[in-house]
């Protein structure tokens, strides 16, 4: 069977459970390394609290953080008619380049999603913020109307920083399944502790739970910690709506991987423990990234999400060490020291991990793109963890406990 004709047969459907919606943690533990860990390994279930983490590793092994830092990507505006508009921040359109588009001064362009667009037909809409001891008129103007979604020109005075302007007015915008406004507490709460790039506009939960201690004591333990970068998008939320998974089209994100992780992951046999789905979801692309070099030296690295089910004969089977190097030689050649590219990989059952041999990630919505990435990586099973979980007071999504996946 080709890989088009599975993928037709993988149905959303079969990656459904009952998720009682007191489950939904709606705010996080009062200590982050105190919220529970479910211990799937190789089939054997063991319950633990977060912080034992560090005990559960034998030490030489390597550990992948996602430090992208959430925005508060969420502004609100008042029409002089009343009429409340919110412009949620999106992707950077100019400059395109996420660091870029933060240091500007006095103007930018960001793709936003408008909140009762229907009211804001045309004009700019304005706000004054008290900065220090200034105040900032911020404007803001549709340049290009895309549906649901529209291309926002930001303008400003004060000479501060586009980062400046969405700290001093901008939401940090948490999960809408919390059914809660953002409360001040989570500025910090739904920040990892070793958030560092700004640009996402949700927070790569599965690093919620780790503490400064327990960093520490990977590391006293042996285990090598790297960082990576993957923006998360709004469409991590985006559900499934098609039937088969075969007509869902998946969201693109942005990447920044340095030269010297490559080199780690290769000193490490190319097998890591990621540290949530979207590091889960960067590391399993650098594998395609040296495929793709390994067929065109010149070809854009972008991942899309059916390239791993559509491969030529002679690159199904090329070992992950083989590509890796391929990629680390690569950016020797062209003296690129961080990768920066994008992503829109799609993992579903059927797919082969290269990459990643432990995930430590939180319990996911049903019927969700990450639930097939889970079921991708330890099979059926899923459903016995997800019911172990539910039975033993577990709680899901964002701000919920952790799991171990050792398959």
């Amino acid at each position: 069977m080709n890989s088009e004709l599975r993928l037709q047969g993988i149905y959303i459907a079969d990656y459904d459970y009952l998720l009682p919606p007191e489950r939904i943690a709606r705010y996080p533990v009062a200590e982050r390394d105190g919220s529970k860990l479910l211990v799937y390994n190789h089939g054997a279930i063991e319950h633990r609290v977060f912080r034992e983490l560090p005990r559960l590793f034998d030490g030489n092994e390597l550990m992948v953080f996602n430090n992208t830092r959430v925005i508060q990507a969420r502004l609100h505006f008042r029409k002089e008619t009343g009429a409340l508009i919110e412009i949620f921040c999106l992707e950077p359109q100019a400059p395109a380049d996420y660091q870029l588009n933060f240091l500007s001064r006095g103007a930018c362009r960001w793709t936003c999603l408008v909140g009762n667009k229907k009211k804001w037909k045309e004009g700019a809409l304005q706000r004054s913020i008290r900065m220090g001891d200034a105040d900032v008129e911020l404007e803001a103007r549709v340049v290009e109307d895309k549906g649901q979604n529209a291309v926002i020109e930001f303008s400003w005075t004060g000479g501060c920083s586009f980062a400046e302007v969405l700290e001093a007015v901008g939401e940090l915008p948490i999960p809408p399944y919390l059914n809660r406004e953002t409360e001040e507490s989570d500025k910090q709460t739904y920040q990892t502790v070793y958030s560092k790039i700004d640009g996402s506009v949700a927070a790569p939960t599965a690093g919620l739970h780790f503490t400064p201690e327990v960093l520490e004591a990977l590391e006293r333990k042996g285990v090598e910690l790297d960082e990576l970068t993957l923006h998360v998008g709004a469409g991590t939320f985006r559900p499934v709506k098609s039937e088969s998974i075969a007509d869902h089209t998946m969201h693109s994100e942005t990447i920044y991987v340095h030269r010297e992780s490559i080199g780690k992951l290769l000193r490490h046999g190319a097998r890591c423990t990621a540290v949530g789905t979207t590091s889960v979801r960067t590391l399993e692309s650098l594998y395609y990234m040296g495929l793709k070099v390994m067929q065109n030296p010149d070809a854009d690295l972008h991942i899309d999400q059916w390239f791993p089910y559509s491969l030529p004969q002679e690159l199904q089977n090329v070992p992950t060490e083989q590509a890796l190097r391929t990629l680390l030689d690569y950016m020797t050649a062209h003296d690129i020291d961080t990768l920066h590219t994008s992503t829109q990989i799609i993992i579903v059952p059927g797919y082969r991990y290269h990459v990643v041999e432990r995930m430590i990630t939180n319990f996911h919505m049903p019927r969700s793109t990450l639930l097939l990435l889970v079921s991708a990586f330890i099979g059926e099973n899923w459903r016995e963890v997800y019911d172990e979980a539910l039975r033993h007071g577990y709680r899901f999504l964002s701000y919920g406990d952790s799991s171990l996946l050792i398959p």
